[in-house]
């Protein structure tokens, strides 16, 4: 028994300093989640509500990180601040009547908080899907790792849902719209582009069709079960990595 005592001593200090470890680590990590401000999307459809939701749910979820929430719903000192394309110049880098747009908000109170990560989160419509798709940013330096974050998050969006995983795709192939990246030239999504998002970790979720999933995405549950797979999945990533 003598010698056992060290052993197990030995262990439990070891466990003790893998909590502490995750907690610092949990409280360096800060997250910021953008959920759409659109208000335009689908027929008796509030897409802004349902993202929204969904957020709220990953939020609440454990563990905590630093984690924050920008969204210009409401703002009346921003134009297009509920409805509005991301891939739109109108609506995203356009001054009118000397303001921003609502996205150009949300991007700046992002960047104050200097995040690691950040995750758009919206709805598609028109695609007559039941399903769940990634996007991440042409060209950027850690394209490869946001389609890999991109890919864990949809999955586990997938396993908690009927929702079908249709992979990761770029921002460029989307053909929507007319705005685009100054490094690339070429089509966009705004919120995801590195001369105006500076989180290194960028990814942009189509959570459902507005018509086809309109059950799951306006249920109180389904909401509730999306946002805690997406959170469990994004803290399982944040795990691994190695963050400064």
């Amino acid at each position: 028994m003598k010698k056992a005592i060290p052993i197990f001593l030995s262990l439990f200090f070891l466990f003790a300093q893998s909590i502490a470890d995750n907690g610092m680590k949990r409280k360096k990590i800060k997250v910021v989640w953008q959920p759409s401000h659109q208000t335009d999307t689908g027929k008796d459809f509030s897409e802004a509500e349902t993202c929204n939701a969904i957020v709220e749910a990953a939020i609440k979820m454990s563990p905590h990180f630093k984690e924050y929430k920008v969204w210009s719903i409401g703002n009346e000192n921003v134009h297009h601040n509920n409805m509005g394309s991301n891939t739109a110049i109108e609506h995203t880098s356009a001054i009118i009547d000397g303001k921003i747009s609502g996205y150009a908000y949300e991007l700046q109170e992002s960047n104050k908080k200097h995040p690691q990560v950040f995750i758009a989160v919206h709805n598609n419509g028109g695609t007559k899907r039941n399903a769940v798709w990634g996007f991440i940013h042409y060209g950027d330096s850690k394209e490869s790792e946001n389609r890999i974050l991109a890919a864990r998050l949809i999955k586990a969006i997938a396993a908690a849902t009927d929702l079908e995983n249709r992979g990761v795709l770029l921002d460029s192939t989307t053909g929507r719209n007319d705005y685009r990246c100054k490094s690339s030239n070429k089509l966009s999504f705004y919120s995801l582009d590195e001369n105006i998002n500076t989180a290194p970790y960028r990814v942009l979720l189509e959570i459902g069709d507005n018509a086809v999933s309109r059950a799951l995405l306006t249920s109180p549950e389904g909401r509730k079960k999306i946002g805690e797979a997406l959170k469990q999945e994004l803290a399982a990533w944040i795990a691994e990595k190695d963050f400064e």
